[in-house]
């Protein structure tokens, strides 16, 4: 749930509104439509049922309680239950088994269904085989096979038929039993257990000379068929599922904690609380969100956001729960735990964007709804037609049967939620989580994105672009003895520095004396030299200038948008150096590849217009937008939405959240605000720029799966429909035909796990 509300039997929704029910008993997307037609006709109750993931997601107003939600979907044929409470240690290796276990029963089912129907098939087949009073024998093995076999389509239909309900397990409880009951009705009343009984598929084009038929082969052949299409439509299911519970599985299960006076203990990750510190040795899985207060290692976050560099961490640098500490040991200070981590956000998000329906399903969905009835009503349409042409009763009733067999609703079903299931957890695999299906439509429309620029199309930080010394004296030197100046101070310029300094030339050292003076720089003695770094007004108050070399650098480097700092010792102004924030290295690659894909890119920023123009020209944006309030952000959205463009918008801050839900599409930055991230409708996890078309790309792709599915599901049904009626299929190759329609909406869909993020 995603408030508070109580799950016990007869708890009162006050807190919350919102609950997902786990649905049982489901067996077709008719199943599904029924169960949330009922739902929302409950006063202030709003549902989706999901066949696919069977699961219900409610929202409800006060006065509902979870019980009447359960009772309403009981009183409909199935069951629900309430979520489980948050599981504090995960089983992983229980998982599999648990799914093994699920599936045994339908597979056993298929094989013994599957081993009585194949000489019934085969006897009605080869009449080479045909013995005498074969029938008998026939009727022996299918009669345990349509009735045991097929239990499941028969009970649901009398649950279903209870309720006043018909769904697609009615048509083939129907069809089967009715070819059962007339293939006896033949043999023990007709001519069909006569020795010289020709086999039945002289009646599959239609035979009018009212001899008796037996039907024991479609009835057992279809029984089969349909179980080995459930059997293995379920098993796809769970295969499209297996990224989301991958997901769920990353987590640390136990974490060495850091008691009172350095001791250590091993529990589980359960009772790990905020601010708890707890140890990370090389190897392990970081146990929850945290910061580094101990030790420098490089951390291996792939498993969450697909990128496979490791990154340098240290302290005070944040950390993620379930990334993988690939080099030194660590102490880290839990910050997030339990459903608040970042690993626990993601899944929430996939299994949102799982839940959720497309336009297009909604209609698939209607059309479930009212198609059994309308399938029921065309059997028997077709029934009566061919009687009043004069055919025989046995051609009448292949061709009803058929029909009753042919039609099916549950590719329909399938064909969004199974493409959604997989794509989304292909995506969170890849550290691209989409939201909804929604989201889908409007990757496919948009032509305009709108990138910000810091920390977005730049790194967001103040990073060492160049150093340009004097004559007769050396990067190295200069670097040194600004570096160890800057090393005490706090300002973003300062840290570029010396950050840069320690990188490439080990620990500063020393400085005496060392004074801030605001807006202007810092001096002090390094090494006994008086060293001065900052504007060129710190250095006029020493009444020092910089040569015509410096101030030319410095000139060059302003006009590329860049920030210059003077450096002076001993008197003198020695060097000047170039700080900015820098530019993604993969920046430019990304916005090549955004308009490969029909973007038309435009930097948005809040920096000079210099600065915007420098950054867009080293990116490849043609079209910049500067100097822009973080208010007026949402103003330039709705302008450039005014122009009759579809807006996409790529941010990563505080002030990038109201544009970012005012654009058609937000992509949200991973390493960007939790307010940034919740206004967007796609998270890139990795905070790569290059994320943002590979996203695009999967939103397309999963969408156009979805449209790939409807279309052939849609197709299927047209097409089939009219063939059954004019007796043109056999039942049984009718409930071959029904299978395989719905397993080849999965396969399609399954094909999205072999998606790849394009590498530089």
């Amino acid at each position: 749930m995603t408030a508070t509300t109580s799950t016990t039997a007869g708890a009162t929704a006050t807190a919350a509104s919102e609950v997902e029910l786990a649905i049982g008993g489901m067996t077709c997307a008719s199943c599904a439509a029924r169960i949330e037609k009922k739902l929302n006709r409950m006063d202030g109750v709003t549902a989706t049922v999901n066949y696919a993931t069977e699961k219900a997601r409610v929202s409800f107003a006060d006065g509902v309680t979870v019980t009447d939600l359960i009772a309403t979907v009981e009183a409909t044929g199935y069951t629900a239950e309430p979520p489980p409470p948050p599981r504090q240690e995960a089983a992983p290796e229980a998982t599999e088994p648990a799914e093994a276990d699920e599936l045994g029963p339908l597979r056993h089912r298929l094989l013994v269904t599957a081993a009585l129907a194949a000489p019934v098939i085969a006897l009605a087949m080869v009449p080479a085989w045909q013995f005498d009073y074969w029938q008998w024998l026939s009727l022996t093995l299918a009669a345990p096979a349509v009735v045991w076999g097929g239990w499941q389509f028969h009970r649901a239909a009398w649950t279903n038929a209870r309720h006043g309900a018909a769904t697609m397990d009615t048509l083939i409880s129907v069809g089967t039993l009715a070819a059962l009951l007339w293939s006896g009705w033949a043999l023990f009343l007709g001519d069909a257990g006569m020795p010289g009984m020709t086999h039945p598929f002289e009646f599959s084009i239609g035979r009018g000379d009212g001899s008796s038929a037996i039907y024991l082969e479609a009835a057992a052949g279809v029984t089969a068929f349909l179980l080995a299409g459930r059997y293995f439509e379920a098993r796809a299911k769970r295969r499209a599922g297996a990224a989301l519970r991958a997901l769920l599985e990353l987590g640390a299960k136990e974490v060495t904690v850091v008691r009172e006076g350095g001791r250590e203990e091993r529990v589980p990750i359960g009772e790990l609380a905020v601010g708890t510190r707890f140890l990370v040795r090389p190897g392990e899985k970081i146990a929850t969100d945290g910061v580094v207060v101990e030790g420098t290692s490089a951390v291996d976050a792939s498993m969450l956001t697909g990128e496979s560099v490791p990154v340098e961490v240290a302290v005070g640098d944040a950390v993620t729960g379930a990334t993988l500490n690939a080099g030194g040991r660590l102490v880290v200070e839990a910050t997030r735990v339990g459903a608040d981590t970042q690993l626990a956000r993601m899944a929430r998000m996939v299994e949102d964007a799982q839940n959720g329906k497309a336009a297009a399903q909604r209609l698939a969905d209607r059309i479930s709804a009212v198609f059994v009835p309308i399938v029921i009503a065309l059997s028997l349409g077709t029934l009566g037609f061919w009687l009043g042409t004069g055919a025989s009763l046995t051609t009448a009733f292949t061709a009803a049967v058929a029909v009753l067999i042919i039609a099916c609703p549950c590719a329909l079903g399938l064909a969004t939620p199974t493409a959604l299931l997989v794509g989304t957890g292909r995506g969170a695999q890849l550290g691209i989580l989409i939201k909804g299906p929604e989201v889908l439509e409007n990757t496919r429309r948009a032509d305009t994105i709108v990138l910000d620029k810091t920390g977005t199309v730049t790194t967001g930080k103040m990073s060492l672009l160049a150093v340009h010394p004097a004559e007769g004296v050396t990067e190295e030197e200069a670097l040194r003895l600004a570096g160890a100046l800057e090393h005490a101070s706090e300002h973003p310029i300062a840290r570029a520095v010396a950050d840069a300094a320690a990188d490439r030339l080990g620990p500063p050292p020393a400085v005496e004396g060392f004074t801030g003076v605001p807006g202007l720089g810092v001096h002090g003695v390094v090494d006994g030299h008086a060293v001065l770094v900052g504007r060129e007004r710190l250095l006029a108050d020493w009444s020092l200038t910089l040569p015509e070399p410096l101030a030319e650098a410095k000139a060059a480097a302003e006009e590329r948008g860049r920030t210059a700092i003077a450096v002076a010792w001993d008197g003198e102004a020695r060097a000047v150096i170039e700080v900015a924030d820098a530019i993604r290295p993969t920046s430019a690659e990304a916005v090549r590849r955004l308009r490969e894909l029909g973007l038309t890119p435009i930097l948005l920023t809040g920096d000079h217009e210099k600065v915007a123009r420098a950054v867009a020209a080293e990116a490849g944006i043609d079209e910049v937008i500067a100097e822009v309030l973080p208010e007026d952000k949402v103003a330039v959205v709705q302008r450039l939405q005014a122009e009759g463009r579809t807006v996409a918008m790529v941010g990563d801050g505080v002030n990038d959240a109201a544009a970012l839900a005012t654009a058609d599409l937000g992509l949200a930055m991973g390493t960007g605000t939790d307010a940034a991230i919740e206004a967007g409708d796609l998270t890139l996890v990795r905070g790569d720029l290059l994320a943002a078309a590979d996203a695009i790309r999967l939103s397309r792709k999963t969408l156009f799966t979805i449209k790939s599915n409807l279309f052939w599901a849609f197709g299927y049904n047209v097409s089939a429909l009219p063939l059954a009626a004019a007796g043109l299929l056999n039942p049984m190759l009718a409930g071959a035909a029904m299978a395989f329609s719905s397993v080849s909406v999965v396969a399609n869909s399954l094909r999205l796990r072999t998606f790849r993020a394009r590498e530089l």
